[in-house]
């Protein structure tokens, strides 16, 4: 790996801007990644079309977020492993767009999460794909960052499959087996309006709401340190009303759900079960509204490629120990489909953060280990 251009083009990437609110660039960033793969010489500019190498490049679009699917050969097959990586990022200052290496560190939003990653899969495929004995297929989605079902959940849905999944989300060569599910719901409270100064005439709504979220955490306390337990956190709280001395008669919370496998009240429940189950901690008046559930994610520690991978990330010194993340990832969507995924990526720190940053040092090693991982002769 010429580790000197690689982290010139990887500098080109970080300087996009690619958020959710600006579809040119995140058509730019896919762009660029393309090019790399199919044009290397060229991935300073844009391009990436059909396709180059012997590879094709299926391109989709679902509201509104591009993706592709890059393979060798003509026709689509069911892939022996995906490579997936996102290439949107959350918004940040435009100082964090212009990247800077600082040592061991290369400074920029979406260094650790996850262009460097992306990158290195993207360079892995492009060495490999054409060569190697069984079907590999490379996915590159923008939207991950904004709940992912423009994208790889898209994609799925189009007919793509395969048997086992590495997403390039950070992980510092650890092997990333579980993380959780999700819930996003509001809590909408109804009450009376009345003068403030005669409160008897009046039901607060925002008292009913307030009551109703303790009576939550008292269930899901907030968490002050590393728990792999199921958590609550209350994002906003808001009622329309604008007078100081009026009772409010509207008010709503916005919650964030993380749920662990095998949690029994959000575990495989479905939005109506667990709206009934939030209702539970309502007082009346105060309704859960249940927006989205995705499902946690888990990968079978025992299966042979993630035994493999393990393997090959500690034949470059590194422990490769698994990793629970709190945090949802695209692997949920396949493990809905019962297709076991996990994250694998480079180091660093400072994730969505104004110090955000990849350590430098985990990027060649990530890049022997994911070509080791899969040109292993034990496959299968």
């Amino acid at each position: 790996m010429d580790l000197e251009s690689f982290l010139a083009t990887a500098q080109r990437l970080l300087a996009v801007p690619s958020t959710a609110d600006r579809p040119d660039d995140l058509r730019r960033a896919l762009d660029l990644v393309l090019a790399f793969v199919l044009e290397p010489d060229g991935a300073a500019g844009g391009g990436g079309g059909g396709g180059g190498g012997g590879f094709t490049v299926e391109r989709f679009e679902s509201g509104g977020k591009p993706s592709v699917l890059v393979y060798a050969g003509d026709r689509r097959p069911h892939f022996g492993v995906i490579l997936n990586a996102h290439l949107d990022v959350v918004p940040a200052p435009p100082h964090q767009f212009r990247p800077r290496l600082d040592g061991d560190r290369l400074y920029a939003r979406g260094a650790q999460d996850m262009k460097v990653s992306a990158l290195v899969q993207a360079q892995v495929f492009r060495e490999l794909a054409g060569r190697l004995p069984y079907p590999v297929g490379l996915q590159l989605v923008t939207d991950e960052e904004v709940g992912g079902r423009n994208g790889t959940l898209h994609q799925l849905e189009q007919g793509v499959s395969g048997d086992f999944v590495v997403i390039g989300e950070q992980s510092g060569l650890r092997v990333v087996t579980d993380s959780k599910g999700m819930v996003t719901a509001n809590l909408r409270a109804t009450g009376r309006s009345a003068h403030g100064a005669y409160q008897w005439l009046g039901d607060n709504a925002l008292l009913k709401l307030q009551r109703s979220l303790d009576n939550t955490l008292a269930r899901y306390p907030v968490a002050t340190e590393e728990v792999w337990r199921t958590t609550v956190t209350v994002a906003r709280i808001e009622t329309p009303n604008q007078a100081r001395n009026q009772v409010p008669a509207l008010a709503e919370a916005w919650l964030d759900i993380r749920f662990p496998a095998m949690d029994p009240d959000l575990d495989g429940r479905t939005a109506e079960e667990i709206g009934a189950h939030l209702a539970s901690f309502c007082e009346p008046g105060v309704i859960p509204v249940v927006d989205h559930v995705d499902p946690p994610h888990h990968a079978d520690q025992d299966r042979p490629e993630v035994l493999r991978l393990q393997r090959a990330a500690r034949n470059q010194g590194y422990q490769a120990d698994f990793l629970r993340k709190h945090g949802a990832a695209d692997g949920r969507f396949y493990y809905q489909r019962g297709v076991d995924a996990v994250i694998f990526g480079i180091g660093g720190d400072g994730q969505h953060g104004p110090d955000e940053h990849a350590d430098i040092t985990t990027i060649a090693p990530y890049h022997r280990a994911l070509g080791e991982f899969l040109e292993d002769p034990g496959r299968g």
